[in-house]
């Protein structure tokens, strides 16, 4: 009885208090704010999202769910709502998963991440539509359809008549073409007709075409590929649960949204009243469990329900008192370490760090209150010796992440890969620690260069600097190679340590100019070594074509005659060594290359015969006392020296060097250019290495550095496709996942192996992929066998014969000898020497000779029985595999690895290639391929990626294998499956160590040591990253396996509030699925209980890649007052993600980024949709894109005839030069393109600087993206954005005439919009010129898009919405209203299209007064900006000019600073000087000191005029009260509303102030405005004191309406 007293006594002394402090119940009912954000794209059914994302973890699995679903029941019963249809869904496809991926997977299925990937089957839909017209066909609005690329079939007995003719395997037919993400059904036969199904599963017409096809492919009559679609209007064919999804946009996660507590100095907030329109009704109610300044009124409610609202409204006044930007500084000292503190101790430490980051201006004050334990605050302090204060780090299973990057796309696609391999490594049977030992290793970060080892008497040296007479006054101590120096400095210093041997053909133009560059930098005193290697294309030529053989006297009859030049002049060469000394052999190529210059018409011309004959003579004349020209003819008879100038040629062959035409080797790096610059460049890189040895003691001044570089690090051959050097990177499979029903096609590979190692483990296994039907194939095979008869302790070598079914019976007769050798004689002593023979006789007796020529088949086996008595193998089991039976398996295993190398590797069938270890070389080169390759990706493979895990796998101890079955193979099979999986996995070689951070009382530790996944994070919990990461680790932890350790790191005395923002993190949920009917809702952002009376801004924090624009947004979410909200409690907003970004980098080798390059981007029917240009930062370009596949392309024009795109690993030039792109996830795609100049186009510019009228006549007429960065129709979405007129075109259009006035501007939030409409209109009632205006879109309510079309036609004016992503290297910006100025310097060279030539930018709260053609047509004397200077004339303000004193005072020397609110930009000028390039690198300095740029906008063109050149305007074009003085007021042009620093008096207050002509343009903005919203324009404006001035007469003759002009705006709209 009591305790009721007691409650109902508090109860009302806390309405009494409610009473006192005026708390009206009904006015401060709590306010919540929720956003969601949709894709642009129609929905996507979640069946067919499923069968996507099951394909990731094996292409199988596609089918194995497609035929379970097919397989169910066909209806569901069971199933009443989307949330059922959501779970069968999962519990069907959880059936095919491992446990840890399935969670994995619903999580995955409610994210929607799959749903691109089917977006991107529509447009191929669409494609494939199009390509065939339907005519009056009746059947052609069918569900499902096949297409055979000759026709498409709507009718499954059509299909059916088709496969009864369809052409043969093998037959010329072009199908469709296919891509690595199509479902190729596993039945299907490689290289038989291609038919796609379009189709869904759960719809009729699917299952009736699947039965026909798969039956069909069964048979190998087809190649059957399903791409999954629901056409539109099909939602009703299919089950209940087959449409879930498909019927509206997909709404997405992964992203976060803040509300920023705004600083509302200038009270910059619009004064209309809130518009009404759609509201959504109130989604959720909150939460009372939470705490609430310790009460819990879900409690207290449950005790007395019947005063709810007094209770409720206690709550708010508490909620809404409790808010607080702002702590004393002793309250702030210790707040990051309360914070760690109360983390640390909770229940759920991720839940309390994401509750008090995410409501951080609710719970400061009662954080700060905490007593705080020294411990946590000591250990905090010492680990921050280690890592500074407020750092963060991430890691997953030791991989360091990028922080920066990270989203919930990335993370789950990471996780899905470390998840999927432990699935993978347990099916090898390997034991759960050691898995997560493997996950755990690093991998070995691929050298950016390698070192050849050419040591060999074949290098002729011209100097030894230790050793020479002419470098004796040079120092000795090596130690000065420590000294500082000037960058390029060189250092004498009388040691080798450089040495650069240029590999060359002394007959070519190429190889005599070297040596002549050679021979100036030596005569200079360069402190290099300089030597040479020579060689003879022509010779190496022969023996590639010979085998790898230099062609011996006797084979070749005619030698005398035809000895080619370059052997002569090596020999000559190596004899002049000899007799004359090392000078006068070099002396000798140098007076051959002055003979060769001075005939030749061009110095491209290579020697002739009678340049070798003069330079022999010129060259001895005065060393010998017989004639030349008889030493000269005795040498030619005698063939002299021959061996030893061919052994040079063998050796260069030997090296891999000669593809190369002209190289040369700096201690042993590979450079392919011999220009005195890349020589410079390349000792440069090099300094910096040995230095590094000398200082740690590596290198002293005895150490030979060319033998301690080489011996360490040397490689025996150069072969760039084997050592890419970290440009191209290697292609790798996971051969671990090619398993089919369990069964591996590898379990049936039989190896061989080096004599006396068939019992070894071997870390490396090469499959050799060859059709012995073609000379390459056979080449590859026999240098593999030779390649083990040389010796290799590590490695075994199967083979996989790639001969179709249809190959001649010879070939298929070697194919069963050699298997049979492989599976019955492997571990036999001679069996190499066996098949070397074997090899040798049918290339010799059956490949090289026509079919007429080639000896029978008795012949062979009879041969072969002979061998095999020979070298010690039984004849009777080759006499067995002559049986039928075996010619039957055969086949069955010929078609087995045709479908292995087509669907899981993706090579064609037939195809010659090499997987060593996972590792694709691709294609086989045959000519210079030898078995010195196989030995160099040997070693390759072994050092990169199984000595990371040999340990780890060695010490396994096997529980759940039989002891007998843990033999070498085993082994062997283990280590090519672990490491081709872990070399599939993309992660980041860099690593840091968490361990040595200590965590008793400031890290959270969770789940146990042995998840697959382990996370080390480091963490400021109060920082926007700490926002992100506490739901992101959340995730983690509720749906995947992992174990984490999370050590707090706040930052230690904090002097601000470190998070003035709410933040939501939105993630998906089952409950997002209607339980009652089919409807997706969707994930949302929801704040409940936001503040009333403070002004809130609202900022996403999205992917990189997504480009969001809101769509639906009554309020203004700039200016976020809930208070004004009225009877709605919640304030709802949906963005969009509009597109996309495509973002690359593009480089020309050895040269800068080809800067201004033009690139475009479309379909192949379509090429060009969108375009960009390339920027000197980085190379970097982006474009806007959408699900799909696209291809990119230089543009026509100059960009396309200087350059073209390398395609290929092998670096050859792909001529058709285009490059396709797949869109097919929501993570974006960045591409790395490599560009060259064309062959005579070296030495010219891009860029050409245009001066006068011709330029820009020339460059209109070759404009070739006047809609840059705009959609085509039905390009991700399409909606039209602008009234569209040529930028500059002279035209006349209702009364308007003459060159149009391009003007730009920028605007956020209701307020700013409201004056832009009157900017607007200022504009156009002072000028008889077309006006095209350009807004960027990034900031734009859905209101004002949704007015601007009409008010351009109402106003006849032009408009285009631009934007631009900012790029992710640039130094990103944390405040919204800094961003929004960025935007108006950083990108003018890329946000604009090409044929734009100047734009004017005008401050959305500026009025103009006078003709802007004026200043649109004014000289600015080519530069490239014009801005007007400051005013002087207010000497109130002269304590607030910060350009007179300090900083800019010194900066500018006597310059003017200028002020931003107005400026032309010329933007041919801007482009051809790089403007814009310069100012993101001065942006790039200043922008990391928070000091600096205060005003970006202003203060960053300012800063870097003495680069970046501005024109001085006249001070009447910008007039602005606070620093101009009213006396200059009457001349203004324009007038700026720029804030007072002295007063601070809002905007509106001093619009209706200052400019007598604003409030009636307000009216007409606002009436204009209303009509089109259909809303009431209320009128109650306050009123100011009146303007006092007039402004400049308008033009007489105003826009007139006539109806015949309205109708032409229409139709242009």
């Amino acid at each position: 009885m009591g305790t009721t007293t007691n409650l109902r006594s508090w109860l009302y002394l806390i309405l009494l208090f409610i009473v006192v402090v005026g708390v009206n119940a009904q006015n401060r009912r709590p306010k919540n704010v929720q956003v969601a954000v949709k894709a642009k794209w129609q929905g996507t059914p979640l069946l067919l999202e499923a069968g996507e994302l099951i394909s990731k973890e094996s292409k199988q699995l596609f089918w194995e769910f497609t035929d379970a679903w097919l397989g169910s029941d066909g209806d569901d019963s069971d199933c009443k709502s989307a949330r059922d249809c959501l779970l069968k869904i999962s519990k069907q496809a959880s059936t095919l998963l491992a446990q840890p991926v399935a969670s994995l997977f619903h999580f995955s299925l409610t994210l929607r991440s799959a749903s691109p990937r089917l977006v991107l089957y529509r447009q191929l839909a669409d494609e494939s539509l199009s390509s065939f017209p339907h005519g009056d066909d009746p059947s052609a609005t069918g569900c499902c359809w096949v297409d055979t690329g000759s026709s498409l079939f709507y009718d499954v007995a059509d299909l059916q008549s088709w496969l009864a003719s369809a052409p043969a395997v093998g037959d010329a037919v072009q199908g469709p073409e296919l891509f690595d993400f199509d479902h190729v059904h596993f039945d299907s036969r490689a290289g038989s007709p291609v038919a796609v199904l379009y189709g869904a599963v759960g719809t009729d017409c699917f299952r009736k075409f699947h039965l026909s096809l798969a039956k069909a492919a069964k048979e190998g009559k087809v190649t059957y590929v399903v791409r999954p679609v629901l056409p539109l209007g099909c939602e009703g064919k299919t089950r209940p649960c087959g449409a879930i999804g498909a019927r509206d946009n997909v709404s997405l996660a992964g992203y976060g949204v803040e509300l920023a507590l705004k600083n509302m100095e200038y009270k910059a907030m619009d004064d209309s009243a809130i518009k009404k329109g759609i509201t959504l009704e109130d989604p959720r109610t909150e939460d009372l469990s939470q705490d609430v300044r310790g009460f819990i009124f879900s409690k207290i409610l449950d005790r007395k329900p019947e005063l709810r609202s007094e209770v409720m409204a206690f709550r708010d006044y508490l909620l809404s008192s409790t808010v607080s930007d702002t702590l004393d500084v002793w309250e702030l000292k210790d707040l990051g370490h309360q914070t760690a503190q109360r983390i640390v101790h909770a229940s759920d430490p991720l839940q309390s760090m994401q509750e008090i980051n995410q409501n951080f201006p609710s719970v400061v004050s009662s954080l700060s209150r905490m007593k705080l334990n020294e411990s946590i605050k000591d250990e905090i302090l010492s680990n921050q010796r280690m890592v500074p204060p407020g750092k963060a780090l991430l890691a997953l299973n030791g991989a360091l992440l990028n922080i920066e990057d990270i989203d919930l796309y990335m993370l789950m696609d990471l996780a899905h890969q470390e998840l999927s391999l432990a699935n993978h490594f347990s099916k090898l049977k390997i034991p759960d620690g050691a898995i997560r030992k493997l996950l755990l290793t690093t991998p070995l970060p691929e050298p950016d260069s390698y070192r050849v080892d050419f040591r060999s008497v074949h290098v002729t040296y011209l100097n030894n600097l230790e050793e020479d007479d002419m470098y004796k006054r040079w120092r000795s101590n090596i130690n000065e190679i420590l000294m500082p120096a000037f960058p390029g400095q060189l250092r004498y210093i009388r040691k080798n340590l450089f040495h650069a041997v240029y590999v060359i053909d002394p007959a070519t133009a190429c190889g005599l100019e070297s040596i002549e560059t050679l021979r100036s930098l030596y005569e200079n005193q360069l402190p290099v070594r300089f030597g040479v290697i020579l060689y003879s294309t022509q010779l190496i030529k022969t023996i590639e074509n010979n085998g790898g053989q230099i062609p011996s006297s006797d084979a070749v009859t005619n030698a005398q005659v035809k000895e080619d030049l370059s052997t002569m002049v090596i020999r000559l060469f190596l004899y002049i060594k000899e007799h004359h000394g090392i000078q006068t052999a070099f002396q000798f190529l140098g007076n051959l290359n002055t003979l060769r210059t001075e005939s030749a018409d061009s110095s491209e011309a290579d020697i002739e015969q009678e340049h070798v004959d003069g330079a022999f003579v010129e060259t001895i004349l005065p060393k010998v006392k017989t004639l030349p020209q008889d030493i000269l003819l005795k040498l030619r008879q005698e063939h002299t020296l021959k061996e030893a100038s061919e052994a040079s040629s063998m050796f260069v062959f030997k090296l891999g060097l000669a593809k190369l035409k002209c190289s040369f080797l700096m201690n042993g790096l590979v450079f392919d250019s011999v220009e005195e610059e890349t020589l410079l460049n390349a000792m440069n890189e090099e300094l910096p290495k040995i230095q590094e040895q000398v200082y740690y003691g590596q290198i002293e001044s005895h150490t030979k550095v060319l033998d301690k570089l080489l011996s360490e690090s040397g490689l025996s051959r150069y072969n760039p496709q084997i050592i890419s050097g970290g440009k191209n990177k290697p292609r790798f499979v996971s051969l671990a996942s090619s398993t089919r029903k369990g069964e591996s096609m590898l379990n049936d590979v039989n190896y061989l192996h080096s004599p006396e190692t068939s019992e070894d483990v071997k870390y490396v296994t090469h499959l050799l992929a060859a059709d012995v039907a073609t000379k390459k194939g056979m080449k590859l095979l026999h240098e593999g066998v030779r390649y083990l008869i040389g010796g290799s302790k590590s490695a075994r070598l199967g083979v996989l014969f790639s001969s179709s079914q249809n190959a001649d019976p010879h070939s298929l007769l070697f194919i069963k000898f050699f298997e049979k050798t492989a599976s019955s004689f492997s571990h036999k002593e001679k069996v190499l020497y066996f098949l070397d023979k074997l090899c040798l006789f049918y290339e010799r007796e059956y490949l090289l000779k026509t079919s007429v020529e080639s000896a029978s088949s008795q012949m062979f086996i009879d041969k072969v029985l002979e061998l095999a008595d020979e070298y010690g193998l039984s004849s009777k089991a080759y006499r067995s595999c002559l049986v039928e039976s075996v010619d039957e398996e055969l086949l069955k295993r010929l078609t087995k690895v045709a479908q292995f190398l087509s669907w899981e590797l993706g090579l064609e069938s037939d195809a010659n290639a090499i997987i060593s270890n996972g590792r694709v070389i691709f294609p086989v080169d045959e000519r210079t391929f030898l078995g010195q390759d196989l030995h160099l990706l040997e070693s390759m493979e072994f050092n990169q990626r199984v000595k990371p895990v040999q340990e780890i796998i060695e010490g396994i101890e096997w529980q759940d294998v039989d002891p007998d079955l843990l033999t070498s193979k085993y082994f062997s099979d283990v280590f090519m499956f672990v490491s081709s999986a872990m070399a599939t996995r993309d992660r980041s070689s860099e690593s840091a160590r968490f361990e040595v951070l200590n965590s008793e009382y400031s890290a959270v530790l969770l789940g146990n040591e042995n998840a697959t996944i382990h996370i080390d994070a480091v963490i400021d919990p109060l920082s926007p990253t700490g926002q992100k990461l506490a739901s992101l680790l959340q995730v983690l932890q509720k749906h995947v396996q992992t174990s984490m350790r999370i050590v707090l790191n706040p930052m230690s005395s904090l002097v601000d509030i470190p998070l003035k923002n709410y933040y939501r993190y939105v993630l998906p949920n089952t409950d997002d699925y209607s339980s009652t009917g089919f409807d997706v809702d969707g994930p949302k952002a929801f704040f409940a209980n936001m503040p009333l009376s403070k002004t809130l801004t609202m900022n996403l924090d999205v992917p990189e890649p997504w480009l969001v624009e809101p769509v639906i947004a009554i309020h203004d979410l700039d200016n976020i007052l809930l208070e004004n909200l009225g009877d709605t409690t919640t304030l709802q907003a949906v963005f969009e993600v509009e597109s996309l970004v495509l973002t690359g980098h593009c480089a020309e080798k050895d040269h800068e980024a080809p800067r201004g390059l033009q690139l475009i981007l479309g379909t192949k029917n379509r090429p060009h949709l969108v375009d960009t240009l390339v920027m000197a930062n980085l190379g970097y370009w982006q474009m806007k894109v959408s699900p799909g596949v696209w291809y990119l392309q230089l543009a026509p024009g100059r960009s396309s005839e200087l350059y073209a795109l390398k395609g290929g690993n092998d670096g050859s030039q792909d001529q058709s030069s285009l490059k396709r792109i797949t869109i097919d996830d929501l993570r974006g795609k960045v591409v790395h393109l490599e560009v060259v100049k064309r062959k005579g186009k070296e030495h010219e510019k891009l860029l050409v600087p245009s001066d006068g009228d011709d330029a820009v006549q020339q460059n209109k007429e070759g404009s070739w993206n006047s809609n840059f960065l705009k959609w085509a129709s039905g390009f991700v979405g399409g909606r039209q954005q602008s009234m569209k007129g040529g930028p500059d075109k002279e035209h006349e259009k209702g009364g308007r005439q003459g060159k149009t006035i391009n003007i730009f501007s920028i605007a956020s939030g209701h307020l700013y919009e409201r004056f832009l409409k009157i900017m607007i209109l200022s504009v156009l009632k002072n000028t008889n010129r077309p006006v095209k205006f350009w807004f960027i879109k990034n900031y734009l309510s859905p209101q004002f898009k949704d007015v601007i079309p009409h008010m351009a036609q109402e106003y006849n004016f032009e408009y285009e919405l631009i934007t631009y992503k900012w790029p992710s290297w640039l130094h990103k910006q944390k405040e919204k209203q800094r961003i929004i100025w960025a935007y108006k310097i950083l990108f003018l060279d890329v946000i604009f299209p090409l044929s734009l030539e100047k734009v004017i930018f005008v401050d959305a709260d500026q009025i103009i007064r006078t003709d802007m053609g004026e200043l649109y047509d004014m000289d600015i004397k080519g530069r490239p900006l014009a801005y007007t200077p400051f005013c002087d004339n207010n000497r109130e303000m002269d304590g607030y000019k910060f350009w007179k004193q300090g900083f800019w005072k010194e900066h500018l020397r006597g310059r003017p600073y200028h002020i931003s609110a107005l400026y032309v930009v010329d933007l041919v000028k801007f482009r051809e000087t790089a403007a814009g390039d310069n100012l993101r690198v001065f942006y790039e300095t200043l922008s990391k000191d928070p000091n600096s740029l205060s005003n970006l906008d202003q203060d960053l063109p300012n800063y870097a005029q003495h680069t970046v050149p501005i024109f001085s305007l006249p001070q009447e074009w910008l007039w602005c009260e606070s620093w101009c003085g009213n006396a200059t007021k009457a001349k203004a042009r324009t007038i700026d509303l720029c804030n007072n620093p002295m007063t601070k008096e809002p905007k509106l207050q001093g619009a209706r102030r200052i400019v007598t002509e604003w409030p009636d343009l307000d009216l007409e903005a606002r009436k204009f405005t209303a009509k089109i919203l259909g809303e009431d324009v209320e009128l109650n404006e306050p009123v100011a004191a009146p303007a006092t001035d007039k402004p400049n007469p308008l033009p007489s003759n105003d826009i007139s309406e006539d109806t015949e002009q309205d109708l032409e705006s229409k139709a242009e709209l």
